[in-house]
């Protein structure tokens, strides 16, 4: 099973791309052993760094007719890898 759930495609993202770092939402659980694995194994590319960072989800609520309703959004783990100089990952190739 992959750790990786999906690509950030944001403008800071993007941004970060032309250094040739990457952004990616992984499952919780997963470690940068198996992040690096997946990420070689699906793009073919080789990895120099991974940095991780687990986002807390926000609350959010709204007023309703029947009264005030509240959640929140889930807990995320984001994946900001770095790939060797001269190596680039096309997340539009397979559309």
């Amino acid at each position: 099973m992959s750790t990786l759930k999906r690509p950030i495609i944001t403008e800071k993202a993007t941004g970060l791309q032309a250094a040739g770092r990457y952004t990616f939402e992984v499952e919780r659980t997963a470690n940068k052993v198996q992040i690096k694995k997946d990420i070689e194994t699906l793009y073919g590319v080789t990895i120099t760094d991974i940095n991780t960072m687990r986002t807390i989800g926000k609350i959010k609520s709204r007023s309703m007719k029947g009264g005030a309703v509240s959640g929140r959004r889930a807990h995320t783990k984001k994946a900001i890898v770095t790939v060797k100089e001269g190596d680039t990952i096309d997340f539009y190739a397979n559309l």
